[in-house]
């Protein structure tokens, strides 16, 4: 009997789908596990370095969890933002006060000493991210890794992707979407800002317009620290939470309450709007703001990765292989 006949009406279905699978775009997961086998001591060894970054400058946790999104937000987590490549993204005017990258180019060197080639700068930068916000009191999550390292920078993309302190709640909105996190999402990661601080030149507007929705005396008390005119005390710094500024709480979140919110795009989220509500909510309850921060982060580190065969892994930060 020829069983060819009944083989390949078989076969011809099989082919067809594995051709078609061939053909669509790779999209490869990330996982919680990826580098359980390939450097299992990984993370622990960006914790460690971390660890010690923070206990030497507390405000190092504000600036890693900021280092973080501002490479998200700039065509994907990708680590474009520690190229010196020029024209880098480092230097894009929106990037201006962005800090950490010698902390991540020393968790980087202590990687590589135990995985040479195997721990992408992408990554690296996820970690710390969560890792500075355990350092400080935050939430931690599990990080979804596999990211690859983009080989250039994007400084345009910078200079038009980044959120700027000046937004009101429309443009922000817009902002994060475009980037394909919610509002909710906007309102809690705008709650990294319980830590760090920024500088006069960031909010120095919003304390000399006389607006209604700031408190009059929390004004008068920034402007000894930020004169009217600039450049002249352009860098002077003050923390974003003047209640509880080296602890990740909700005091954020009751700081606009109040109209204490620092930042013009902070005070944007309470400021008789649509996010009113979520903003309530996280002063009501803490937890609910400290799991939907959790949420948000690792939403946020899912935006555009490299992976499978993209990109590389870059041997130092700064620089593509």
């Amino acid at each position: 009997m020829d069983y060819r006949k009944f083989i390949v009406p078989i076969l011809v279905p099989i082919l067809i789908s594995l051709l078609s699978f061939n053909s669509i775009p790779c999209n490869a997961q990330l996982s919680t596990t990826f580098y359980d086998d390939t450097c299992p001591n990984a993370l622990s060894t960006i914790r460690t370095s971390v660890d010690a970054a923070v206990s030497s400058e507390s405000r190092m946790a504000a600036s890693l969890i900021r280092l973080h999104f501002h490479d998200c937000f700039v065509q994907g987590c990708d680590a474009s933002i520690l190229l010196d490549t020029a024209p880098s993204e480092k230097t894009a005017g929106r990037n201006a006060g962005v800090r950490g990258y010698n902390v991540i180019d020393d968790v980087k060197t202590a990687v590589e000493n135990i995985c040479p080639g195997v721990v992408s700068c992408a990554d690296i930068l996820a970690v710390a991210a969560r890792d500075a916000s355990v350092a400080v009191g935050g939430p931690s999550w599990s990080v979804r890794l596999g990211r690859r390292d983009s080989p250039s920078p994007n400084q345009a993309q910078a200079q038009t992707d980044l959120p700027v302190a000046t937004m009101d709640l429309t443009a922000l909105i817009a902002n994060f979407d475009r980037k394909t996190l919610s509002v909710r999402d906007m309102v809690a990661l705008s709650g990294a800002h319980t830590i760090g601080q920024a500088r006069c030149v960031t909010f120095r507007a919003r304390i000399y317009n006389n607006g209604s929705n700031i408190d009059e005396e929390f004004a008068s008390n920034l402007r000894s620290n930020c004169p009217a005119a600039g450049p002249n005390g352009n860098g002077n710094l003050e923390p974003l939470d003047l209640v509880t500024p080296n602890s990740f709480d909700n005091n954020y979140f009751r700081n606009l309450v109040a109209r204490r919110g620092l930042l013009a795009s902070d005070q944007a989220l309470f400021n008789g709007d649509s996010t009113d509500s979520i903003v309530q909510e996280y002063v009501d309850n803490p937890s609910t703001f400290e799991s939907d921060f959790a949420a948000a982060m690792v939403s946020m580190g899912d935006i555009e990765p490299l992976t499978g065969a993209s990109g590389e892994i870059r041997a130092v930060c700064t620089t593509a292989n």
